[in-house]
């Protein structure tokens, strides 16, 4: 057995960072019309900086052992900030706790480079004993809002491995120095992927919420909710309405919730979403779209039916297996949008597309019938007049 000396490790371990961090992504070519996938994950454990991992001190350290250790990069937020797009990246250690850490990139497709540290969260009351998914929103009143999953040992219950999961909140304006707010207060015994509406509805708040009875199991809650607090220093909010449910054999038959906050466009509010199926092989996650009306947001106009983005290849594997998840997109000045999505909870890709392509996606595509005979339908008038088009290209 071999090792290398200290000095020699250390070199190693600097000039693979660097060079990992400084690959270019490349497009690749899709057919779908909708999204270009990258042909590389932008965020991987190994994108995480070597003395993060590792004490550098030779005298406490003579072997250069890494003794904290990252698992995987994933469920991250983002939002463009002074020209730079940036990404709020849950972090997983070796020792299953989850923690927030900022990256940016000039382009949006590579180049991600973390802040010198991750972000120290402040506390509540009663600490968060992990944390994970934080939806970023630049609000209409100024303050940049990260809403995350908070979750504590549910001990009501014998059962180590029962939490309860709850809305954790901060504020910002730099992106520097985080305030800690209340955690939401609902009438739901489980609130996950929480995300905050980027405008005031009749003067107050709006949440997309997904209530939920147990840790796990959704019961008989589920779906996307909606709901109004009038304030967020003291977020509290009495009624929910789903408005986007779970639906018996479709790709939310299981559970569904909101992702990032929804782009607004002319046609109305651009919403992306995850749902979840089960399956032989176990949940399946998948990324789909809807819209809805621009003055009443709780209100669809649009729903495409099936999955938007699926996992795929290298996609399909990780620590949970089959399941792509997105909680953070980019609009950016060109109208390009830059989806963020993590695979099997273990890296971050990114996906693009313009607004325009998911607006006319999102009209265009047919809405789920509910059973196969008229969606097959669907299909079917569509062949019929597309071999039409195509007769008289040929006649021509």
């Amino acid at each position: 057995m071999k090792f290398d000396s200290f000095d020699s490790r250390l070199e190693l371990l600097k000039n693979n960072y660097k060079k990992l961090t400084e690959i270019r992504n490349k497009e690749l070519v899709q057919n779908n019309g909708l999204y270009c996938r990258w042909e590389n994950p932008i965020l991987t454990s190994k994108h995480i900086p070597y003395f993060w991992k590792y004490n550098l001190n030779k005298t406490e350290n003579p072997f250069l052992l890494e003794t904290m250790g990252i698992n995987a990069t994933f469920n991250s937020g983002a939002i463009y900030w002074k020209g730079k797009y940036i990404l709020c990246v849950r972090i997983e250690g070796n020792d299953r706790k989850s923690f927030f850490a900022l990256a940016q990139s000039p382009n949006g497709v590579d180049n991600f480079i973390f802040n010198d540290c991750p972000i120290d969260l402040p506390q509540t009351s009663e600490d968060d004993v992990n944390v994970y998914d934080m939806r970023l929103v630049s609000h209409e009143d100024g303050f940049i809002y990260g809403l995350f999953c908070t979750e504590r040992k549910d001990d009501s219950v014998s059962d180590t491995s029962t939490a309860l999961a709850n809305c954790g909140i901060v504020r910002t304006k730099d992106l520097i120095s985080w305030e800690r707010l209340p955690d939401l207060k609902s009438n739901s015994h489980q609130q996950r992927n929480v995300v905050l509406h980027p405008e005031f509805v009749d003067g107050q708040y709006a949440l997309y919420t997904r209530p939920q009875d147990g840790f796990i199991s959704v019961g008989k809650g589920g779906g996307i909710g909606w709901a109004l607090t009038k304030s967020m220093t003291n977020p509290e909010i009495d009624d929910e309405k789903i408005i986007d449910n779970k639906v018996y054999h479709t790709i939310k038959e299981l559970k569904n919730g909101q992702g990032p906050a929804p782009l607004k466009t002319d046609d109305g509010w651009l919403h992306l979403a995850h749902g979840v199926r089960n399956t032989a092989a176990g949940l399946r996650y998948v990324l789909y779209m809807f819209m809805t009306d621009l003055e009443k947001p709780w209100e669809i106009t649009y729903a495409p039916s099936g999955h938007f983005i699926a996992p795929i290849n290298q996609e399909r594997v990780g620590d949970v297996s089959n399941v792509v998840f997105c909680n953070g997109w980019i609009l950016n000045q060109k109208n390009e949008v830059f989806i963020y999505y993590a695979s099997s909870d273990t890296r971050m890709h990114v996906a693009t597309s313009t607004l325009d392509r998911l607006v006319s996606y999102c009209k265009l595509a047919p809405t789920d019938k509910g059973v196969s005979h008229l969606n097959n339908r669907d299909r079917i008038d569509l062949i019929t007049e597309n071999l039409k088009i195509i007769d008289c290209s040929v006649q021509k």
